[in-house]
């Protein structure tokens, strides 16, 4: 019996190519400032090159990738300017997204979200940064969707995409990651309990810490450069 050929649609494989190349934007595995190369994703990827500029053409919507005239298409670096007025409007959005959330969670969600809690300090457990920011994001996008503002929904996921990267790495401090998983705590627990101020409380406060951690790590890898020079 020969195997049936299961031809994937177009729409799906860039999309596919975009998760990927989300991910290793995110992770850092493309450098901030660093030139995407078609030729070699292409071949790291093995798709050809018509799905992966649809892919490139996502992020850059999202705001992972800067497409600058005759150098293509280059990972987003922020500057300390853009770091700070970014988690300042993102501060906002998300703790309006938590207090809104509170109030209009339904079980089933609250449930949902309790279970990926459960399998992120897993992953903490196993040090697995990857599977728990992975987590970590479905657990801010689940809160975000459970506030039921569609408006909302789509300016939070246009800034937060700016910041993604700067998140995943501000997890790589073993105690910061500590500080981290225990506000995650107390937002299921302010959740659970219906509390919108509460809600907004440690939203703010956790995003706050994140600014703090990023603006660290980009000071501390200036210097570097400086000292490099």
């Amino acid at each position: 019996m020969t195997a049936e050929v299961i031809s994937i649609p177009r729409a799906s494989l860039h999309e596919q190519v975009a998760h990927r190349l989300r991910q290793m934007l995110v992770e850092g595995r493309i450098a901030p400032g660093a030139k995407l190369n078609e030729r070699e994703l292409s071949e790291l990827l093995q798709v050809s090159r018509t799905p992966l500029r649809e892919a490139i053409k996502m992020l850059a919507a999202e705001g992972l990738v800067e497409l600058l005239p005759n150098r293509g298409a280059i990972a987003v670096s922020l500057s300390e300017a853009d770091v700070l007025n970014t988690f300042e409007v993102m501060a906002g959005l998300e703790g309006l997204s938590g207090e809104m959330a509170a109030q209009r969670i339904t079980d089933v969600e609250l449930a949902e979200i309790q279970a990926m809690q459960f399998e992120m300090m897993a992953a903490y457990t196993r040090r697995d940064l990857s599977a728990y920011y992975t987590l970590n994001a479905r657990i801010h996008s689940a809160i975000n969707a459970a506030a039921k503002n569609p408006v909302l929904s789509t300016v939070y996921n246009q800034v937060n995409a700016r910041l993604q990267a700067l998140r995943f790495r501000s997890n790589q401090d073993g105690e910061k990651w500590k500080r981290a998983l225990k506000e995650h705590e107390q937002m299921i627990e302010a959740l659970a309990a219906r509390d919108g101020a509460a809600m907004r409380d440690v939203l703010l406060a956790h995003l706050r810490n994140k600014r703090d951690v990023v603006l660290e790590q980009l000071r501390e890898a200036q210097a570097q450069r400086g000292n490099a020079a």
